[in-house]
């Protein structure tokens, strides 16, 4: 997996100090109403499709760029669905820690884009559309905890409360 060359360049400074980074998570659904998912190649896991803002780009922009790369669908957000900070510290196998600002999006397919997915890069195993009852496994735990944001702000929405939902005292809002 490609490391940002911005993100290689502040590591040279800051070596494996704790890095904050935003990122964005986007939930691409079909006409069916199916999740496309990616099995990442890092941990074998099921996943969202997720990625790190560059600097200067729009984190709407981010996304869309991340599920092409990644799956080779072509989506358009529809929604800001949430925007959360991580308070997990994560290290990696190089020893290099970040923590995430995530910016959640709902998205579909773009009209008349590709609309069969395929592995796009080597971040991932396999690519696919999954009913959400139906979900392969394993999941990986931010995907699950991900899905359940998803789920209350599209029920909420359907409610009639179409707010970003974002995190306050430990608190979803």
């Amino acid at each position: 997996m490609t490391t940002p060359t911005f993100i290689v360049e502040l590591r040279k400074k800051i070596g494996h100090d704790l890095l904050w980074l935003n990122g964005v998570t986007g939930l691409v659904l079909d006409g069916q109403g199916r999740i496309l998912l990616g099995q990442r190649a890092d941990t074998e896991q099921w996943a969202l499709v997720y990625g790190i803002n560059e600097p200067g780009e729009q984190p709407a922009d981010t996304v869309v760029r991340e599920i092409k790369e990644e799956t080779g669908i072509d989506a358009e957000v529809t929604d800001l669905v949430a925007v959360v900070s991580s308070s997990e510290i994560i290290t990696y196998a190089n020893g290099d820690r970040t923590q995430y600002m995530d910016h959640s999006f709902l998205c579909q397919l773009k009209p008349g884009g590709n609309a069969e997915p395929f592995v796009g890069d080597d971040e991932s195993l396999s690519v696919g559309w999954f009913s959400p009852d139906a979900l392969p496994h394993p999941l990986a735990a931010s995907t699950i905890e991900r899905l359940k944001i998803f789920d209350q702000y599209r029920s909420d929405k359907t409610a009639g409360d179409p707010h970003a939902l974002f995190m306050s005292n430990g608190r979803l809002y």
